[in-house]
């Protein structure tokens, strides 16, 4: 599977800039042939227990060479959102992004358990993919001329084939991934799950796979050199007509409740429950069924010298800013380092004007930069941050790690030097936030599940009867 790919080709491969497409012969599998990460991804167990080790990956609040990440508890508990950053992911010029939303009982187990193993399952594919092909094409790897020249008449059945192998790479670690769930010994996912939004970045080319309404959007700069924002996937929600009828052909209801009727929610066919406001996630088998499913949507994005970066993050954040106003946030930011913290932040602050009777929902972001640069001012080494970065929150209190254990918080304000008209634009939010820093810390510590309404829930209720079935 995938193109024949001669010496030359390769090497051509990854001095691509960010503007060049890339020719289809450059995207088969045999790319991940060039040098890679130390770790391999041959024993996943053994790799699973040594992720923390791995370098260029991060999933805790902080940066890394070309992107920053944060993520902030809510007021409905124990923050279930996860994220990741694995910049060399099998390949030196190979970046894996994605955002991971919990829900249920024991989502925020579910969203890491799919944050640490769903990588791991994709690179393995791959590979696998990539193992095939050189069985199969041996004469074509040992560098037969004739084998070697890609007739440019046959370049769209190529990226055609990319597209595919790329796609069932996605399909099989989806579900492969939501297989181990179902069989996992610790773990109940019975009415637990987690959305993902996951991105491979190589070169120009944008290879996503997601479930759930996590979001991903894209900053490019249009006509008049103005940003603009591009949705590159669709929240899978219950309320499209498509997702709507798989789930009623399967059994499963689909209505919404008096109190929210814009939001439409998934129920048993013989229980009011229980009521999940997504229609693809991990997990969730009591409800697999009746329609819900782990099959991901798949796209392939050529990016542009006019896109600047890509921003990843939860519902707690859609829920309050559109699209326009996040790459207004992102871009405004004082710093790249920042900028995640900065659209939580600003997260935060909208459910607190728009909804205040509401809970605020978790709330992760991750900023791909796509120039592959960060500020210069960022770059100290007592301010790098690797995979085992505390965790903290925009107010600077203490959070609960993956581990369970309160960490120090350890992402600092970091400003460069701009011109006055910059600073005027941005000073306004940066003084907000802080004069809210106190005030939204103080109510965090004094909320208690009695006040207020959550706006929206993913799960209404557990099932009463568990996997019973009504007698017929």
């Amino acid at each position: 599977m995938g193109g024949c790919v001669s010496t030359s080709s390769r090497s051509s491969c990854s001095s691509r800039s960010n503007g060049e497409r890339v020719s289809p012969e450059c995207l088969g599998i045999g790319m991940f042939t060039r040098k890679r990460i130390r770790k391999t991804f041959s024993d996943p167990v053994t790799t699973l227990q040594h992720l923390s080790s791995i370098p260029n990956r991060i999933f805790k609040n902080g940066k890394s060479r070309t992107s920053c990440i944060f993520t902030q508890q809510g007021r409905k508990g124990i923050n279930q959102d996860a994220m990741i950053v694995w910049e060399d992911f099998m390949a030196e010029d190979v970046t894996f992004c994605g955002v991971f939303d919990g829900h249920g009982p024991h989502g925020h187990l579910v969203a890491r358990k799919v944050r640490d193993a769903l990588p791991l399952k994709l690179s393995s594919f791959l590979q696998s993919f990539d193992a095939k092909r050189n069985g199969s094409t041996s004469n074509c790897c040992n560098g037969n001329p004739k084998l070697d020249v890609v007739d440019p008449d046959k370049d769209e059945g190529m990226e055609d084939k990319v597209d595919n192998l790329w796609r069932e790479a996605f399909l099989k670690s989806y579900k492969a991934m939501d297989k181990e769930l179902r069989s996992h010994p610790n773990l109940d996912c019975f009415c637990s799950g987690s959305t993902a939004i996951t991105l491979v970045k190589q070169g120009a080319n944008l290879f996503m796979g997601y479930i759930g309404d996590s979001r991903a959007i894209l900053a490019s700069k249009d006509n008049n050199d103005s940003l603009v924002a591009v949705q590159l996937t669709v929240d899978l929600k219950p309320d499209l007509p498509k997702e709507a009828e798989r789930i009623k052909r399967c059994k499963g209801r689909v209505f919404a409740l008096q109190d929210e009727p814009e939001v439409q929610r998934v129920w048993l066919p013989f229980d009011d429950a229980p009521g999940l406001a997504m229609a693809r996630a991990f997990g969730d088998f009591c409800l697999k069924e009746y329609g819900v499913i782990s099959v991901p949507e798949f796209s392939h994005h050529i990016l542009t010298e006019r896109d600047k970066f890509i921003v990843l993050a939860s519902d707690g954040v859609w829920d309050v800013l559109s699209n326009e106003e996040v790459v207004e946030i992102v871009s405004s930011a004082p710093t790249r380092a920042s900028a995640a913290r900065i659209l939580v932040d600003s997260a935060a602050r909208e459910w607190k004007t728009k909804y205040p009777t509401s809970k605020m929902d978790d709330c992760a972001v991750v900023c791909l930069f796509l120039d592959g640069k960060m500020d210069v001012e960022s770059d100290n080494e007592d301010q790098c941050f690797s995979s085992a970065t505390l965790q903290s929150n925009h107010s600077g209190n203490a959070v609960e790690s993956d581990d369970g254990q309160n960490s120090e918080p350890s992402l600092q304000r970091n400003f460069t030097v701009r011109s006055a008209e910059e600073n005027s634009a941005y000073k306004r939010i940066v003084a907000e936030a802080e004069a809210n820093q106190e005030t939204v810390a103080t109510e965090d510590q004094n909320w208690s599940g009695l006040e207020g309404v959550t706006r929206v829930n993913s799960l209404v209720q557990l099932p009463r009867f568990s996997e019973e079935r009504p007698r017929p």
